[in-house]
């Protein structure tokens, strides 16, 4: 349940291209056909799916305060936590220049199609990004790492073929002229956005719920306390009274 409900989060709710707007600059340039777009995603898919559980072994085994411990007690004070963001962009780099090699050897097409957007992954904010939440939120295990890489890269990926498949089916249509090329697309992907933000409630709503009848239950068990112990005062004023 954790590993559907992590994916199911990181791919909806937060959403690398709708929730926090990382990775525009290839999801607005490559997003005019959906056949480049879907080689783009697919190849961001494989970079956050591959780097972020390398990145999450080094963030546990050499980044992090204490973590050389493993060579030795004399290493368990070393933080080395200042190379974060040098390695994790080393092994971002070194992937993305392995999909370059892929793609260019199997797709040529594709390959000339995305141009200087393929190498320039290895700069792009949302992979960094994924691997720097991934970081932040402390994912417990390699497997949860693996199913966030996972998620994040096939939301981006859902992200940028949707507006493509969309960007084409308005090239024919009688949009105005202020708002043709990037005008219209901000405007779809703000209301995408938003559409996306309905999903927050497929894993929130059952809490809120649980919350409410919680919070029912102890003001239900308070009012109890409280007549009980007005019941008493009265019976022990009456009580004196008699007396």
């Amino acid at each position: 349940m954790e590993y559907l409900e992590l994916l199911f989060k990181s791919i909806f709710i937060e959403n690398m291209v709708f929730a926090y707007f990382l990775g525009m600059c290839s999801y607005l340039a490559v997003s005019k056909k959906v056949s480049t777009a879907f080689g783009l995603g697919m190849a961001v898919v494989f970079v956050q799916l591959v780097t972020i559980p390398m990145n999450w072994l080094l963030d546990q085994y050499i980044l992090r305060d204490g973590a050389l411990a493993w060579l030795g007690p004399e290493y368990a004070d070393y933080d080395l936590s200042f190379l974060t963001y040098i390695l994790f962009i080393a092994t971002i780099a070194t992937m993305v220049q392995l999909v370059e090699i892929i793609v260019e050897k199997f797709s040529p097409s594709l390959y000339n199609s995305l141009g200087i957007f393929l190498p320039l992954i290895a700069v792009n904010c949302a992979i960094l990004g994924g691997s720097l939440f991934m970081q932040s939120r402390d994912i417990a295990t390699i497997g949860l790492a693996t199913t966030y890489g996972f998620g994040s890269g096939l939301g981006w990926f859902i992200a940028i073929v949707s507006i493509a498949a969309i960007r084409e089916k308005i090239r024919y249509s009688n949009v105005p002229a202020p708002l043709r090329g990037l005008g219209i697309t901000f405007i779809i992907t703000g209301l995408m956005a938003i559409g996306f933000m309905s999903f927050g409630g497929m894993l929130t709503g059952g809490d809120d719920e649980e919350e409410d009848t919680t919070a029912t239950e102890m003001s239900v068990n308070d009012t109890k306390e409280k007549q009980e112990t007005n019941n008493n005062e009265t019976y022990t004023v009456s009580s004196i009274t008699l007396e």
